[in-house]
Parts: C-alpha cells; sequence; structure tokens
C-alpha cells in the first residue's frame, strides 16, 4: 500500500471508535475512500439509494445504540437530499457523524460542477460543521466531530472531507475518541432548596423529555414521581422516559398547538422538568404557561434548554439520573407522615382516572372491531397477541399511535422509538437501523402510506442487506393528520367546517404497498378485512427476511372528486 493516506485513516479511525457501520449512498467524489472499505470487511456499508434514507436509517441505529452512527454523503446535491432528515436528527439530538465528499480543495475557486457552500448548508440542520482544510488534521477534526455529535445535548455533525485531503499522506496517530463524563450533581444547597419546593407543593406536576432515556434515568424519575404522588408528561419525547404501564404516566403534551397543551401546564403549583425544554409545539403559546404563582425547577445538562423559553425559579445543570436519585433521597428525609399520605392519595386518584378513560377507549375499539374499512385499533389487538414480549417498535404513524400503545404499551427502555422532529418517512429506515443494532430482536415499523412514500425505496435497502424487519403501513389514503390540524384551524379561527382540501387526499391513483414492496425484493401482503389480520401478522412473524403489511384503514377521502377539481 506504501505510505497510508487519509482515506484510510479516516476508516481507522471510525474502527478505533466502535463504528462497525456505515449508511450511505456513494458518489464520485467519494469513490477511493469507499473503495478502500474493501481493505476493511469489519466495516459494513449499508447501501441506501436516497441519502435522506441512509441519515434515517443511521438515526435509528444512534437511536438504539446510543452511541454516534456514521453516515457518507455526496456533494452538494447529496447533502440538499439529506436536509431534511438531518434536520429531524438535530430536533432529536441525534448522534451522527456523517461524512461528505467534494472534488477538492484547489478545485475551489473554480465554480465547477456540483461546486457548494457545503458548510453554510449543513451549518442549520447540524450541531457543528466543518471542512477538513489539511491533512495533518483530519483525524483531530474527526474525533472532534465525534466528541461533540456525543456529549449533551447530542445532535449530528457533518465533515466535508475533499479528495485531495483523502488522497495525501496520514501523518497522524489513531486513537480513540475521548468522550467527557457527564456524571455530574448540581450544588448540594440548589438541590435542598428544589426537595423543600417539591415536599410542599399540592399539585406536583413533571414534565420529561429525552434527557431522561439517554442517562437512563427512568428508575429514579420513577422512584421520584411515585413519592411526590406526581403526574408525568412527556415533552417533545420520542424514547421511553418512563412506562406507558405506569398509572402516573399520562402521555404527551400537545405537539402542534400551544393552546391544546395549556391545560396540563397550568394544574400545577410546583413543576419539575426534566431532560427537555418548554414548549416544542409548532404554535407554541406566546403568553404565560403555568398557573399563578406556581413554582418551576428545570434540570437539564443542556444549559439552553433551561428557561429557553419561559422564566423558571430554579435552574440547575445536571445528570438525570444523578440528580433525580439525590432529589429523592431528600424527599424520603424530609416528607412528613402527612405529606406520604397526600402523595398517595393523589397517586390512587390519578391511576383511577387513566384506568377509566382506558376502559372507555377499549369499549369504544370493540365497538368497531368488526367495521370495514379497518381501524387501526383491532390491527394493534392482534399484534399485541402475536409479537414477542421484547419486539422493537418505531411508531411513525401518529394518528395510529394512541390505539397502537392503548394494547401495546410500552414498558422496556430501548423497545419503543417514536417519530420526533417532523419529517415524514423515518419509520421504514428507522427500523433498519434498529434491527441492524438488535439482529436478534423482532423489530416493527409502523408508518402511514404517506410517511411511506418518502422514503419507500428504503425496501430494497432491506432486502439487499437482508434485513428482517417487518413493516406495517396504516394506509388511509390521507395526510390524517393534516385533516386533523386543518380541523382545529377552522374551530381556531371560527370558520365553518367544509371537505378537506384534495391536496390532503391520496386515494386516487390508489397505492398498493404489497406490490411497491415485492417490485423491490420484499414479501408483502395487503389487509382489508377483520378476519385476515391475524393470519396476515402471523405469516410476517414466520417469515425469514423483510415483510410488508399493507392495513387499508378507514379514511375521509374522496377519490371521485379527484379528477373533477385535481388542481385544488
Amino acid at each position: 500500500m506504501g505510505t497510508k493516506t487519509g482515506r484510510y485513516a479516516m476508516l481507522e479511525q471510525f474502527l478505533a471508535d466502535g463504528m462497525h457501520y456505515m449508511f450511505g449512498n456513494p458518489g464520485t467524489s467519494e469513490e477511493g475512500f469507499l473503495d478502500a472499505l474493501g481493505d476493511y470487511p469489519e466495516l459494513k456499508y449499508i447501501l441506501t439509494l436516497q441519502e435522506s434514507v441512509a441519515v434515517m436509517a443511521a438515526d435509528g441505529y444512534a437511536r438504539a445504540t446510543q452511541k454516534p452512527a456514521l453516515v457518507q454523503l455526496h456533494s452538494t446535491p447529496g447533502l440538499g437530499n439529506a436536509i431534511g432528515a438531518l434536520y429531524q436528527a438535530k430536533r432529536g439530538h441525534s448522534p451522527l457523524v456523517v461524512i461528505g465528499g467534494d472534488a477538492g480543495i484547489r478545485y475551489q475557486a473554480m465554480d465547477a460542477q456540483m461546486a457548494g457552500d457545503l458548510v453554510a448548508m449543513a451549518a442549520p440542520v447540524t450541531k457543528w460543521a466543518t471542512m477538513v482544510m489539511d491533512a495533518a488534521s483530519l483525524l483531530r477534526v474527526l474525533r472532534r466531530a465525534i466528541k461533540i455529535a456525543a456529549t449533551p445535548p447530542m445532535g449530528p455533525v457533518y465533515v466535508c472531507v475533499p479528495l485531495d485531503i483523502l488522497d495525501a499522506p496520514a501523518v497522524e496517530t489513531v486513537q480513540p475518541t475521548l468522550i467527557p463524563s457527564t456524571q455530574c450533581l448540581p450544588d448540594e444547597a440548589l438541590l435542598q432548596t428544589a426537595a423543600t419546593l417539591l415536599v410542599a407543593a399540592k399539585t406536583p406536576m413533571i414534565f420529561v423529555g429525552d434527557g431522561i432515556a439517554f442517562a437512563n434515568a427512568q428508575d429514579e424519575l420513577t422512584r421520584l414521581a411515585e413519592q411526590l404522588g406526581a403526574e408525568v408528561w412527556g415533552v417533545d419525547a420520542g424514547e421511553l422516559n418512563m412506562s406507558h404501564t405506569h398509572p402516573l404516566y399520562q402521555g404527551a403534551t400537545g405537539h402542534m398547538f400551544g393552546y391544546q397543551s395549556l391545560p396540563i401546564l397550568t394544574k400545577g403549583d410546583v413543576n419539575l422538568v426534566c431532560g427537555t425544554y418548554l414548549l416544542p409545539e409548532v404554535f407554541p403559546e406566546l403568553g404565560h404557561i403555568f398557573a399563578a404563582n406556581a413554582k418551576t425547577i428545570h434540570i437539564d445538562l443542556d444549559m439552553d434548554s433551561i428557561a429557553k423559553n419561559y422564566p423558571v425559579d430554579l435552574g440547575m445543570i445536571g445528570n438525570p439520573k444523578l440528580t433525580l436519585a439525590r432529589l429523592a433521597t431528600l424527599l424520603d428525609l424530609m416528607m412528613t407522615t402527612e405529606q406520604r399520605e397526600q402523595a398517595q392519595l393523589r397517586r390512587l386518584a390519578i391511576a383511577a382516572e387513566k384506568e377509566s378513560k382506558r376502559s372507555h377507549a377499549i369499549a369504544m375499539d370493540q365497538a368497531k372491531r368488526e367495521e370495514t374499512p379497518l381501524h387501526f385499533s383491532r390491527v394493534a389487538a392482534e399484534l399485541a397477541l402475536q409479537l414477542p414480549e421484547d419486539s422493537i417498535i418505531f411508531d411513525e404513524a401518529l394518528t395510529c399511535s394512541p390505539a397502537l400503545t392503548r394494547y401495546l404499551p410500552p414498558s422496556q427502555p430501548g423497545h419503543y422509538f417514536l417519530t420526533r422532529g417532523g419529517s415524514l418517512g423515518v419509520a421504514i429506515p428507522g427500523a433498519i437501523g434498529l434491527q441492524l443494532a438488535h439482529p436478534d430482536k423482532t423489530v416493527v415499523a409502523i408508518t402511514g402510506d404517506g410517511g411511506a412514500m418518502y422514503t419507500i425505496q428504503t425496501l430494497w435497502s432491506a432486502a439487499r442487506h437482508k434485513i428482517n424487519a417487518k413493516f406495517i403501513i396504516c394506509n388511509n389514503r390521507s395526510y390524517r393528520l393534516l385533516q386533523l390540524n386543518v380541523l382545529a384551524y377552522w374551530r381556531d379561527r371560527q370558520l365553518p367546517q367544509r371537505d378537506y382540501p384534495l391536496s390532503f387526499d391520496l386515494s386516487q391513483p390508489e397505492l398498493h404497498f404489497d406490490e411497491l414492496a415485492r417490485s423491490q425484493g420484499v414479501a408483502g401482503i395487503r389487509v382489508e378485512r377483520p378476519d385476515a389480520i391475524a393470519p396476515a401478522i402471523r405469516q410476517a412473524l414466520d417469515h425469514q427476511g423483510p415483510f410488508l403489511i399493507d392495513v387499508v384503514l378507514e379514511g375521509d377521502v374522496r377519490p371521485e372528486m379527484v379528477g373533477l377539481r385535481c388542481g385544488q
């Protein structure tokens, strides 16, 4: 081989950092780099047919392993294709290390084909973006990027490595990247103050995000919530931060309209926020969000999240696992017998109300169990009967999520992943990443028809790499979430309800996802009747390799109008 060049040193750096998969789509400026992969069989290349698929598959892998995942992108057009997926990864704090190609530093004055300011393109959708300008700093920059991606708040980084850097002699030594420890506690006096506030609360409320899961603090959160008798709400959460089966877990605040979250946020007299910021809705509340005179405590490793949009009374930088554990210990020492009894009464009342709502929802499901077109609650109930207990689910079908979690309530960390960030098409590629991280587990992606069409070519990659994931398409022939959102818009603006815009209608021409799957080498079946659901799930689970179920659900669509008013 002679003198080792940058392209070989890069691959050895990735292996030194425990990276064994690279998700990508090749381009001309990375040919030498990808050719060198042949000399490192322990680093496997997962070929995708579009850059957003590569990013989303890596996102799933990073979420499953809680470690940096490696992505390779082509130059300007390739990075452009990946922008939306990178935004998704940034919003979800996914530690992706994205390596981008470029023809070479020596050509940058030429405005040549595919020239562009790659760093400026990547900067808004990454935690850090840079270009390696000298071969003597190639590995230094890569280690810095890996450290930044993996340090809270985690997020994607972009490193452009021009071709002349890849071909230059490597002069640095490969060594593993040091990830700084975040095992830190706030000042004890501040913790005492926080505990004093919480002990005195009559209606304590807890709001949590994925900082809980990233710190593996689910047990500590649960213990503290039980001590207080506090409702626990997820905010901007895609991971499992508390078991959905726990009586105190109440679900998520609104993600679209701020006014939908206000009744929840104004309930408490003492609010504890941990591992998230308030409040990441599309149309957030611009005024006050807490009750008058309520006290708010905010704990996070991300300094920017604390008091980001709304004032808090006490903000503390600290590891959620350590900090919540210390708070729980302080509460044990400080709570009186009467306060413990009041907390127990709150726990019982919250549990009773939650069970009442669940029982009512199940009764409603039973009333429409045999209807056609199908309701997803019937599908969820059948999944609950057949899926192995340690199955891993990637849930992107937001309008079906309530039914899914009603029958398959997530309870194990690392076994349920919810879409986050707003991009469509994440579940199918995300499931590939989950399955590569857990080849011995059953992985199921659940997505809608609209979302599936964003990244349907992912099925080809699943077949090529023999990914054993299962895919369920909730085919309601519409952008259902947009229909629900426009209903809220009409109500908010006091406008009369009318037919949904035809731009939300996907019914004409009809999409057959089972046929799309088979055309890419993936077995598939279409389900339209209640009695066909259970056999289809059984067939999917018994099948060795990827399998898709196209479930035709009820939907408010007007295919007869598409030809008449297709330009609406």
